[in-house]
């Protein structure tokens, strides 16, 4: 668990965060990753998939890719090696940049690699822009984004699933026919193709929202009532939050590895050239294995 800390980006977002990620009680490995910067108030949950631990090496893959991106490319370079997009923010560039950038290196490993060929993950990551005063959304596959605000528990994004698919392709179909769909198959995901569309949307916070960030062994494990109820008893302690859905979807099985992350906004207001604070070291939490 990485304690909660109170990070800032230049024009005042004010944020507290925590994360959390279990191998689950029915898995040997954790396949899940997640990584958190402060400096760039970047926030990213990958689930990993391709057995023989080369999930593992996908979502960290993801995680280590996203995080170097952002770390190493600002200003005039912020995107490379992919095009600027004019009708983006320049946030929304970035996140929308590393993540193709983390597809193009786990094809790549696995293409070159005859251990991991076939590996992939999910990814969803959220980043603050205090310039345009929005969260930018970024997600491939089925890891979601939430949003816990006034009471009311929103999911913000859009599984890539085949169960969605038809969903939109065939509206018409009665939920009897629904239900004999696979649920857990996908139809998007990072490393799968030498290129990947990657859904992003802006969301505006307001002080007092939580966003939760989290892999599908918390969603397929818990009914969105189940996470509302965690945040309702828990709200000002995103620590204690985390360790109960962990634990609670572990209760209801704990089929799947579980990964969580939260991040509070605490207020958002303009900050003196001398309050800015932009010494923030890049931080990544890797998560480790439940011990038996």
């Amino acid at each position: 668990m990485k304690p909660s800390i109170p990070i800032r980006d230049n024009v005042g977002w004010t944020l507290r965060h925590a994360g959390l990620s279990d191998v689950g009680r029915h898995r040997e490995v954790n396949e899940d990753a997640f990584c958190v910067l402060p400096r760039y108030l970047l926030f990213v949950v990958a689930d990993g998939m391709g057995g023989h631990k080369a999930g593992s090496v996908a979502s960290r893959l993801a995680t280590d890719s996203i995080s170097e991106f952002f770390g190493s490319t600002e200003g005039e370079d912020s995107t490379w090696p992919f095009h600027f997009d004019p009708l983006r923010s320049y946030e929304e560039n970035r996140l929308f940049a590393g993540i193709k950038l983390a597809n193009r290196r786990i094809f790549e490993a696995s293409s070159e690699n005859a251990d991991v060929q076939g590996m992939g993950t999910t990814v969803v990551g959220c980043v603050f822009s205090g310039t345009m005063c929005k969260v930018y959304i970024g997600h491939v596959g089925d890891s979601r984004c939430y949003r816990w605000r006034d009471g009311t528990l929103d999911l913000l994004t859009r599984d890539h699933s085949l169960v969605n698919d038809y969903r939109l392709a065939m509206p018409h179909l009665s939920s009897e026919q629904m239900a004999e769909l696979p649920r857990n198959v996908i139809t998007r995901a990072l490393g799968m193709q030498e290129s990947v569309l990657v859904d992003i949307q802006a969301d505006v916070p307001q002080v007092g929202d939580v966003y939760l960030l989290c892999s599908d062994g918390l969603s397929e494990a818990l009914a969105d009532e189940e996470i509302a109820e965690t945040l309702v008893a828990h709200q000002l302690d995103l620590e204690t939050i985390a360790r109960e859905l962990v634990d609670r979807a572990n209760t209801n099985g704990g089929d799947d590895n579980i990964t969580v992350v939260l991040v509070g906004v605490d207020g958002v207001h303009e900050l003196r050239d001398s309050q800015k604070l932009d010494d923030h070291p890049t931080v990544e939490i890797i998560p480790r294995p439940r011990k038996a």
